[in-house]
């Protein structure tokens, strides 16, 4: 769970540090206040597009840290592994994150940069963030099947994986096979393109260290005038004049007189011996040498040719001599094929048929689990509905139709169901689309029905929700109040909220208000009081006047809030 968060120069955020504990916190204040910012805030630590347009007017960069605690056994800990990442003994992690004016920002777990991919598959493990706009992804039907997979559970998951892919194998032999059997002009253009480019590197005769061994012997013809004369100084020096000679001998002569005298001189009379051989044998090798070279401007320019020619096949097929060599291997292997269409056709026909009876075997039974899951799911989110005020609502999971021949079914990735929520939120009216019948409060509760639902089958030990309650008041808001505080009771939540009866279930209650000073608006945040609590679901109750009758009702909130609480 969050244990605290720091906030720096972040929207019309100057500097806000806020701690949490377990349970229900609610953020609340006037509208434009910056409520949602501080969701915001989190989300950026978890790796959301952050922006230019965040960083607070005046100050260089956006700055937010937030503290986080798991348990030993918790799955975070072994994806910081696998990236590499240092792990606190005390079971924390710190998440900072920046954001400079030129919209560029730095992230850090523990002191060490990561990416922004790395950070959401971090976030992502701990974290659920939920707002206003996941009521629109219940109004996507493509969306729908992904959210019905995702409850059925790791059993569909793996089947579901095994589908994509075969599926993915699918498409692209479906792809080979369109390619052979369509087009005949585009065909025979191709394979005239491609005999012309296995003829040229064909022709080429590479070897895979031929450009090393040509690129050495251009830079010695290049350089042979100094070459032959420095082996020549070099030769002289050692053997011409006989000096260096002369004098090691007569050095090697003094030391072996000397270990007549002293016996452990005998190794340096040794090493001197074999400097004096080696020398020896170095200026015969360097006459040699010097008697060899002459410089054949002919082998250069055959040289230089064949290193120009290694320079344009480069330029078409491949940064090295071995790409080149695997880009031809690659195109005799597709002249093949076309040469040979007909029966590769033949080949890919067969293994086409064959993948898509693997596919309606994995698909029928995908198709099967998901029936059986959409029924359960059916009855769950009736059973939370009604709990939310909602107990005449029917929910389905509408199925299209299916061809009645299983060969005959369109296959699509996740295999071939399509299918969408329906309600009625009358009895005898038949379920339609959420779209068509559902109102913004509806939304809002069947959202947190399947939000309530699918929190019991993840690991997410923080679930944050950001004006969810959007368009409920009334019995409806009291119920999503209570559903709140009994989420709370197994997972901390943050919830930014606009109704009274969820402000007074909070275990901790934040007030977020906005002044303006020196011409600057500035957005606060502190915990309230309980005296401070009254004011403030008065306010909440009675808009911008506060009276006694709402501070009275506030306190009355306030009293049966507790009492609910203990009941729960």
């Amino acid at each position: 769970m969050i244990r605290a968060l720091s906030i720096r120069n972040l929207a019309v955020i100057d500097s806000v540090e806020l701690t949490f504990g377990s349970g229900l916190h609610v953020l609340t204040g006037e509208t434009g206040a910056g409520k949602s910012i501080m969701i915001d805030a989190i989300s950026l630590v978890l790796g959301a597009r952050g922006s230019s347009e965040l960083v607070r007017h005046g100050a260089k960069k956006a700055e937010i840290a937030a503290l986080f605690e798991f348990p030993e056994k918790h799955p975070v800990w072994q994806k910081l592994d696998d990236y590499g990442l240092n792990a606190d003994d005390d079971g924390t992690l710190l998440i900072k994150r920046d954001i400079a004016q030129n919209g560029k920002s730095t992230c850090r777990v523990n002191g060490q940069i990561v990416t922004l991919t790395m950070l959401r598959q971090i976030g992502s493990l701990f974290i659920d963030v939920h707002g206003q706009h996941d009521h629109q992804s219940l109004l996507r039907e493509e969306e729908h099947v992904a959210w019905l997979d995702a409850y059925a559970g790791e059993q569909l998951q793996r089947l579901k994986q095994e589908y994509r892919q075969l599926y993915s194998e699918y498409r692209q032999v479906e792809h080979d096979h369109r390619r052979l059997t369509e087009g005949e002009r585009e065909t025979v253009q191709r394979i005239d393109l491609l005999e012309f480019q296995a003829k040229e590197i064909a022709a080429a005769r590479l070897s895979e260290d031929e450009e090393e061994r040509l690129q050495r012997r251009r830079q010695k013809l290049a350089h042979m005038e100094k070459l032959v004369q420095h082996v020549q100084d070099a030769y002289y020096t050692l053997k011409s004049d006989g000096q260096v000679m002369n004098d090691i001998s007569r050095a090697l002569a003094q030391v072996e007189t000397a270990a007549g005298y002293d016996p452990e001189l005998n190794d340096v009379a040794e090493m001197v011996r074999n400097a004096y051989y080696q020398l020896e044998e170095a200026a015969v090798t360097l006459g040699r040498q010097a008697e060899g070279q002459e410089f054949d401007e002919r082998e250069l320019n055959e040289v230089e040719a064949r290193l120009h020619v290694i320079e344009q096949l480069k330029r078409k097929y491949g940064s090295t001599v071995r790409d080149i060599i695997q880009y031809g291997e690659r195109v005799e292997a597709e002249l093949d094929v076309l040469k040979n269409r007909e029966f590769h056709s033949a080949e890919l026909k067969s293994r086409l048929d064959e993948l898509q009876k693997q596919l309606i075997v994995k698909a029928r039974g995908l198709s099967q689990m998901r029936r059986e899951a959409a029924r359960t799911l059916e009855q769950e989110v009736e059973r939370e509905l009604a709990q939310l005020h909602m107990k005449q609502t029917t929910f389905r999971i509408e199925f299209q139709a299916l061809a009645r021949a299983e060969e005959d079914r369109p296959l699509y990735k996740d295999g071939w169901d399509r299918l969408r929520f329906t309600i009625s939120p009358n009895p005898g009216e038949p379920p339609k689309p959420l779209a068509k019948i559902a109102s913004g409060g509806e939304l809002s509760r069947v959202m947190l029905a399947l939000k309530t639902i699918f929190h019991d089958v993840d690991e997410a030990g923080t679930l944050i929700f950001d004006e969810i309650d959007t368009g409920v008041s009334g019995r409806a808001a009291q119920a999503i109040a209570e559903k709140l505080y009994r989420i709370a009771k197994k997972r901390q939540v943050l919830c930014v909220t606009h109704l009274p009866q969820v402000a007074s279930m909070a275990d901790c209650h934040f007030y977020i208000d906005k002044q303006v000073e020196s011409d600057s608006a500035v957005t606060n945040v502190r915990v309230l009081s309980q005296q401070d609590r009254i004011n403030e679901l008065a306010r909440m109750l009675g808009g911008v006047e506060v009276t006694q009758k709402t501070k009275q009702h506030a306190e009355e909130m306030l009293r049966l809030a507790a009492q609910s609480k203990k009941g729960a």
